[in-house]
């Protein structure tokens, strides 16, 4: 992954070129100035062999001592570059070392330059040249070789010696050329900034997008897209700019369809909340009235004075009597299911025995097991030890699992296995019971705990029976915490496997840390395990199903926390929260705490709905993925303050 922090087109851009052009002024600047001076320096070089061919013509005639004299000091009145002209006789020739260096180096950095130029003649003796006529001094060197032969016929009579101010050449010079030199940088300027204006051209439609970018992103409810000014059209940033505005389009497209969705869904849920209140009042109103009717028919069974009445008339009244009370039975499990689902019913626990809770149940079940002819066993796999639960729950569960492991067995046996294993923290129970009965077919395994639900649907069916015996013995055991699980082969046998939690006395500590604390959990298919780990913390918890029936509750009872489960819409929770604040504005003294949970997969969509939720009056929002219970103690605390 590239690490680097973000930068700006434009810095991007100007910075390297204003370096390129700022480099290529310097380059052109110190090139021309050397070439120029280089230039400068060679002319004046030609010109100094010019005139010393001149005086070296002159010197070498009989009377040229004088001529030589005026010329010199014509030439170092009219040139002041010209620092010194010596004239010295020697008959011997000297090198010139100086013409070994270059022009630009003497150009640059040498003060002054010399050059010997020989004077020869064929018509004159050296002794009758008048030395004395012309300043002689010592000999000096010059950069620059001798320019004239010596032939054999012609004599060596001396040399001429130039001295060439080279620093008040380049003075000069530099003075002469600074207007030009100044008015190139000048133009040489102009002229890249005239580039850099060329080259801001597309960082101007860009920041043009970018503006456009920058509005999109700092409004989530932006409607309209920001106009994006393009004012050269570059072909390139005008397919950006489409592609921009093809992608709002159908943003905005698809934001319309979601509206539409969550209208729709809004409705269903209006819907289905109303279907739901009717049910509701509909199982309220038929089990009110069917017991109010069992109630008659039992207390008139009752009433009847069974000494006066004939054999007939006994089998009738016991056929009612045995029909009346499976009907009591079956009334009571709907009723069991219907609380159970609207979170009713509350887990109690109270210390208990194992082995006496076994014991009581196969007493209960062993004439029944008998009158078939079928065998009820005991497998016991643990010493004598005190457990802490929900007895009366966990009887109701190990009750009817026995019971139907009888009612659909037929020939063999009924066996009923206890397993118990401690671990640090907290006892496992597995109570085992399996059967030799009918077996149930693998396509039903997974429909025996729905509700009503019928394997042989028929009025013949050989099993009478509701279908909610086992649906009340799921929901039960998920109430408390447990799992069942069930194994069977058709005409060979069932098994149901009850896998119970129990605390251990460390964990009993921690189980009233949030004693007496009323929580209102609102869920929409399964309150998981969420549900159990409060109360396992001491906590009081509610569940609830409806939207309608929790007003209703929380009308009548506070509560400090209602919690909305991770199966909840976001949507639904911004209306039922709404509503709650709303009825807390008439008790000033009360406010709920509204936590929100929300599944792992919708981290990311946080930013989406967050700001909602908190408007519409929710406290806090957090993922429903958490360490342990200890993580979600220290939630709970942090929340409660």
């Amino acid at each position: 992954m590239n690490s680097r922090s973000s930068q700006k087109l434009s810095i991007f851009i100007w910075y390297p070129v204003a370096q390129a052009i700022v480099v290529s002024v310097l380059t052109g600047a110190l090139l021309s100035f050397v070439y120029g001076l280089t230039y400068h320096y060679q002319e004046k070089q030609r010109h100094i062999e010019q005139l010393a061919t001149v005086l070296t013509a002159s010197a070498s005639t009989v009377d040229g001592a004088a001529v030589v004299a005026e010329q010199v000091k014509t030439l170092l009145k009219k040139d002041p570059s010209i620092q010194s002209i010596i004239f010295y006789s020697t008959p011997q020739p000297i090198s010139d070392d100086n013409q070994s260096r270059f022009s630009w180096e003497n150009a640059l950095f040498a003060d002054t330059v010399s050059s010997n130029h020989p004077v020869v003649s064929n018509d004159i003796e050296v002794d009758s040249v008048n030395i004395d006529e012309i300043d002689d001094q010592n000999p000096q060197t010059s950069p620059f070789s001798e320019t004239d032969e010596i032939t054999e016929d012609s004599i060596l009579i001396g040399y001429i010696n130039i001295t060439l101010d080279v620093s008040k050449l380049r003075a000069d010079w530099l003075q002469s050329n600074l207007l030009l030199f100044f008015i190139t940088i000048l133009l040489t300027i102009l002229w890249s900034l005239y580039i850099l204006r060329k080259l801001n051209w597309p960082i101007k439609d860009i920041e043009g997008l970018t503006e456009a970018c920058d509005v999109v992103i700092n409004n989530s409810e932006l409607e309209k897209l920001p106009v994006i000014d393009q004012r050269f059209n570059f072909q390139e940033l005008v397919q950006i700019k489409q592609a921009l505005i093809v992608l709002f389009t159908r943003l905005q497209k698809v934001r319309e369809d979601y509206d539409e969705v969550a209208v729709f869904e809004k409705q269903l849920y209006s819907k289905d909340r109303s279907l739901n209140v009717q049910l509701h009042n509909f199982q309220n109103m038929i089990t009110h009235e069917l017991k109010t009717s069992l109630n008659a028919i039992v207390g008139g069974l009752q009433l009847l004075d069974h000494n006066a009445l004939n054999r007939e008339q006994k089998d009738a009244v016991e056929i009612i009597d045995d029909g009346s009370k499976q009907l009591v039975v079956s009334l009571n499990r709907i009723i069991q299911l219907n609380q159970i689902q609207k979170g009713q019913i509350s887990v109690h626990s109270s210390e208990f025995n194992p082995l006496h809770l076994i014991s009581e149940l196969l007493v209960e079940f062993e004439p029944v097991a008998r009158e078939k002819g079928i065998e009820l066993n005991s497998r016991i796999h643990h010493i004598d030890y005190n457990l802490k639960g929900d007895v009366e729950k966990i009887r109701q569960i190990i009750s009817a699992l026995l019971g139907n492991a009888i009612k659909f067995t037929s020939v063999g046996q009924v066996t009923i296995t206890s397993q118990l294993t401690h671990f640090d923290k907290s006892n496992r129970w597995q109570i085992i019971v399996k059967d030799t009965g009918i077996g149930i077919d693998s396509n039903h395994l997974d429909d025996i705990f729905n509700p009503f639900f019928q394997i042989d649907p028929s009025r013949s069916r050989q099993y009478e029976g509701s279908g909610v015996g086992m649906s009340v013995v799921k929901q039960m055991a998920q109430l408390m915490g447990a799992t069942i699980d069930v194994d069977s082969l058709l005409g060979v046998g069932t098994q149901f496997t009850l896998t119970m939690s129990m605390p251990n006395q460390r964990q009993e500590r921690q189980r009233n840390l949030f004693a007496g604390l009323s929580i209102v959990y609102y869920y929409c298919h399964d309150y998981g395990y969420l549900v159990n780990e409060l109360e396992y913390l001491g906590a009081t918890v509610s569940c609830r199903q409806y939207e309608q029936l929790m007003i209703d509750d929380m009308r009548n009872e506070k509560a400090d926390m209602v919690m909305f489960a991770e199966d909840i819409p976001p949507v639904t929770a911004v209306s039922l929260a709404v509503r709650i604040r709303q009825l807390e504005q008439s008790d000033v003294d009360h406010r709920s705490l509204l936590i929100y949970w929300y599944p792992q997969h919708r981290v990311r969509s946080l930013e989406s709905f967050e700001p909602t939720l908190k408007a519409a009056g929710i406290d806090y929002c957090h993922t429903s993925i958490y360490d342990d219970d200890n993580a979600l103690s220290e939630l709970l605390e942090r929340w409660l303050g």
